[in-house]
């Protein structure tokens, strides 16, 4: 399926940094709990099926990419407020999305 840049233009991609990661034992399938710095946007909470590859400690202080733009959703006790984004590895394990270099927070992906 095909989509025009203007529909793509619709998704706001934007950098964070965690700033807290805990993990989330009430998760359905393992999960972990992150605070994202998102500059002038402020903080948001996401949930994210992440426990293969990193553990709440290594995560605070790394930047990632995330959609903020979609409706929040209510994960338990949990409101995950945007989505973080991965890609599958060889095992369909998610491996986070992250700008090789530091880059100031909620710079919007283009």
């Amino acid at each position: 399926m095909s989509i025009s840049f203007d529909d793509f233009l619709k998704l706001d991609i934007r950098v964070a940094t965690v700033t807290r990661a805990e993990p989330f034992p009430e998760a359905r399938k393992p999960a972990i709990k992150l605070w994202l710095d998102l500059g002038e946007m402020g903080v948001r909470k996401s949930s994210a099926q992440i426990t293969r590859h990193y553990d709440p400690e290594v995560l605070v202080g790394k930047q990632v990419l995330c959609v903020t733009n979609f409706p929040p959703r209510q994960i338990g006790r949990f409101m995950s407020e945007v989505l973080v984004l991965g890609v599958p590895d060889s095992d369909n394990e998610v491996v986070l999305i992250r700008p090789d270099l530091d880059v100031p927070n909620g710079g919007r992906l283009y």
